[in-house]
């Protein structure tokens, strides 16, 4: 049955875009095969169908009788003929059992149609598997298939068992019109499955809820175009939905009305014998397709990943010289067109950053691989179109999303990409703009203005512009990249002009924050770049092993390449799913986070005396400084937040058993004592370098809010019972070596309470943090109420932890008496009087928690 599934799309923002799309699973070779062969069209086995017995049939005419001369042909993947305002399609009998995939999309949006990052033009709404096969009483069946699960072998038993459990829904019927004049076609009229509404052509279901667009208005949608190619047919329509109510929120569709669209659905036909699957590694970073084998294990049932990548091959007079170890250039290489609305001046930018893969190519084989050409004008090529599936592109979008993304189309059977629509909202330069100003303008005087030269942002541009395609190839997020780089070397400006600051532009490793201004590191050396661990991702991906026939007679030559590669740190790769490595984390740099952190808020330091003159524009008011000052703020959040995952933190580093050492271990115990004096120093000693009083009275901004938006999500991971849990089973595995949890929140306490130990007044920043601090640990007496997440899905993390089935309430309540104690005797010694209320207060609090009435 089909299968629908929420597709995660990785953006530049560090958001996650979430796109509908079926569930696509791939097919894995037969063994003794040389070649991988598609499912069967239909079950051998199966019985004949009986005739149907109700409903009025109209046997097939001539083809003369239905198809006059006044029809307009046009020949393709299916002829097209256009006849008194209706659509017939004649579909090949050799066309009849083949995959076609369909990707829908919006070619023209709705004044007012947004929901989150969705709503534009180019945007993907729909994307189905469907077949056209030959029923009964002269009947055509459109069936919409799913690749979730298979058996290949057609003479064992498994092969009929999960063939009668996997009948293909037959998604529409059409009665045969006519057969063609040499009977190898037939004849089916499309029209009114066209102009209705269905999810196969149009919305998938879920994304039109998103949009909250009800039934297709018939009176006010039309056909515009069908028009056919080799291998894909194009359908444009005009569709009216009628819009229901509902609240709207920010991004969100008006209330009521109705939506028109202009939507484009490609047909493409899918290879007859698919590509060459490669299976999945998670020691390198690519997407993937997956299905349920019966087959692969005679004892059990085996999920199968496929990585996602083009289709290269070298030209057949070249396969010698490939195999010699010379460069080729491919039979069909990939390439992406400027859409054409793209603002001229930032149009070579794209096209560099396109290009600049070139080079990674050649690590796998290829030269001149991947290539960015402007979109030809309708005088140059009256045939191209943006919404054409044999076309990729950037695609360039009046948004004020300030983001980009690259996400793309495959083949659910073997992981080969089809196409991709990377999607460039116009806002993503202010996010530009913001990223280098707070990371790089202590070391960039071009930085220190808020509009930035053509020539930087264009830079910048062409940086955003190779990470996106680097999705659009296949890449995942490489979040450990950063880590494999020692923190001081980021300084020694040699030594980042010949390694750059991370090991992949595929990092979210923006700038290089690290760098102080004496280190004399500037321009280029500033900006991520494609680098080692990319290379060798695409040579992993992309290089051809030639005397292997299938995906399995590949695996041990991939191994034996990954082992090798990963004696070398600047190869690894650390997933963007890991809630628990401080190894793979968004937005760091360097080996160390306590390091790379105290560098980064040394130029913060640097910036806020300046913030005031550098956002200030003639004749504009604070709009800049409150933006850049919130964006400083972020920015010191996102090095606590690297510091914070150290705590309780375990290492993830996938291996094959020819490798040594173990899979998991946890964050030395040096480590975590380090974060955790990092912590103490530089946020819960009330950071008040952040507190320009000028900034603050011209911002609206309040000082104790603004210290307790950077404490309290530090307190939120730290003081949570998945860090504790964590920390209580890692003294599980490592005994007395080590860092128990009691002893963590003793080093945490005796900083935030400091003044508690030495008898001082406690002012209003320190009285706001110990009262978070208590409330946090009184929350581990008990469980939370998981009713009130209103079925959330947890992602990037497990579901928060239950206290009271393990130590954690434990040892929160001995820790909170202890601390109780302390307190009192701090309150009857404190002098100052508002000190001893808060102290009393807390005291109260805790034995309120401890002894409820």
């Amino acid at each position: 049955m089909k299968k629908n599934t929420i597709r995660t799309v990785a953006t530049t923002a560090g958001t996650l875009l979430l796109i509908l799309s079926i569930n696509t699973m791939s097919i894995a070779q037969k063994r003794k095969k040389t070649q991988q062969e598609p499912i069967p069209a239909k079950d051998s086995t199966a019985r004949p169908p009986m005739p149907a017995k109700s409903g009025p049939k109209t046997a097939p005419k001539k083809f003369s009788e239905v198809i006059t001369s006044a029809a307009v042909a046009d020949s393709g993947l299916f002829n097209i003929y256009k006849q008194d305002d209706k659509v017939f399609f004649e579909i090949a009998d050799s066309l009849l059992g083949r995959d076609i995939l369909v990707v829908n999309r919006i070619s023209k949006s709705a004044a007012g149609l947004r929901a989150a990052m969705m709503g534009y033009s180019g945007d993907e709404i729909g994307e189905n598997v469907i077949r056209f096969e030959k029923g009964p009483n002269n009947r055509i069946f459109l069936k919409n298939i799913s690749y979730s699960e298979i058996s290949r072998d057609s003479s064992q038993p498994m092969f009929n068992a999960v063939m009668n459990s996997n009948i293909q829904p037959i998604a529409a019927a059409f009665d045969i019109k006519a057969f063609s004049e040499k009977g190898k076609s037939t004849i089916i009229d499309l029209t009114e499955y066209i102009q209705g509404d269905n999810d196969i052509f149009f919305f998938d279901s879920r994304v039109k809820g998103m949009f909250k667009l009800g039934a297709v208005q018939q009176d006010k949608s039309y056909i515009v175009d069908v028009k056919s190619y080799p291998i894909n047919t194009e359908i444009k329509t005009v569709k009216t939905y009628s819009k229901s109510g509902g609240q709207p929120g920010p991004g969100m569709p008006v209330q009521g009305g109705n939506a028109t669209l202009e939507l484009n659905s490609s047909m493409i036909l899918l290879p007859a014998v698919p590509m060459k699957a490669r299976y999945f590694d998670p020691r390198v970073g690519y997407f993937t397709t997956s299905v349920t084998d019966f087959d692969l294990d005679p004892q059990g049932v085996k999920r199968l990943s496929m990585v996602t990548r083009w289709r290269l091959e070298p030209k057949p007079e070249d396969l010698e010289r490939y195999k010699r170890g010379e460069l080729v250039e491919p039979l069909k290489p990939i390439i992406f067109y400027i859409d054409p609305a793209t603002p001229k001046k930032w149009v070579p930018y794209l096209i560099q950053g396109v290009n600049d893969w070139q080079a990674a190519f050649e690590k796998a084989g290829f030269k001149n691989a991947v290539v960015a050409k402007v979109a030809p004008t309708r005088e140059e090529d009256s045939t191209w179109s943006l919404e054409d599936a044999r076309f990729s592109a950037i695609v360039y979008k009046p948004s004020d999303i300030p983001n980009a993304s690259g996400p793309h189309i495959h083949d659910p059977r073997s992981g080969e990409i089809m196409e991709s629509h990377i999607n460039w909202y116009h806002n993503v330069m202010r996010l530009l703009r913001n990223w280098y100003f707070i990371q790089c303008a202590p070391n960039d005087a071009r930085a220190r203005k808020m509009q930035f030269d053509d020539q930087l942002m264009g830079e910048l541009i062409r940086f955003v512009s190779s990470h996106e395609v680097g999705h659009t190839l296949g890449l995942r997020h490489n979040f450990g990249s950063s880590s494999t780089y020692p923190t001081e070397k980021l300084r020694d400006k040699a030594w980042t002009k010949e390694n750059g600051f991370a090991a992949s532009i595929m990092d979210y490793a923006r700038f290089n924050y690290v760098a102080q201004p004496e280190d004399g590191i500037s321009g280029a050396d500033l900006y991520p770049r494609i680098n080692f661990y990319d290379k060798w991702a695409i040579e992993w991906g992309y290089k051809l092993i030639p005397d292997a026939a299938t995906a399995d007679a590949e695996k041990a030559v991939l191994n034996k390449w990954t082992v090798e590669k990963l004696k070398e740190k600047k190869y690894w790769f650390g997933t963007e799913m890991n809630p628990d490595d401080p190894r793979s984390q968004n937005e760091d740099l360097g080996d160390n986070a306590m390091k790379s952190g105290i560098y980064g808020i040394k130029n913060l330091q640097r910036i806020m005396p300046n913030l005031l003159t550098w956002t200030k524009e003639e004749n504009e008011g604070y709009g800049n400084l409150t933006e850049l000052y919130r964006e400083v703020n972020t920015q010191f959040g996102r090095y606590l937040g690297h510091v914070a995952k150290n705590i309780g933190g375990i290492y993830e580093t996938p291996k094959t058993v020819e490798q040594e050492g173990g899979v998991y271990e946890a964050v030395p115990k040096v480590i975590q004592l380090e974060a955790v004096q990092f912590l103490n120093d530089q946020v819960f000693t009330t950071p008040k370098w952040l507190l320009d009083k000028d900034i603050l009275s011209r911002t609206g901004n309040n000082a104790t809010t603004i210290v307790g938006a950077r404490q309290t999500p530090v307190l939120d991971r730290i003081l949570s019972a998945n860090t504790l849990v964590k920390l209580i089973n890692n003294e599980a595995n490592d005994g007395a070596g080590s860092y128990q949890a009691t002893a963590f929140l003793n080093d945490v306490k005796k900083g935030i309470f400091s003044e508690v130990y030495s008898r001082k007044n406690i002012d209003v920043f320190r009285r706001n943090l110990q009262k978070s601090y208590v409330d946090h640990v009184i929350q581990l007496l008990a469980s939370k109420d998981q009713s009130s997440m209103g079925g959330m899905i947890i992602m990037f993390g497990p579901a928060p932890a239950d206290p009271t089935k393990s130590d954690v309430s434990s040892i929160a309540r001995a820790h909170l008496v202890s601390l109780r104690t302390d307190i009192r005797a701090a309150a009857a010694t404190i002098q100052d009087p508002l000190s001893r209320y808060h102290l009393s207060d807390l005291a109260e609090r805790i034995s309120q928690a401890l002894e409820p009435k």
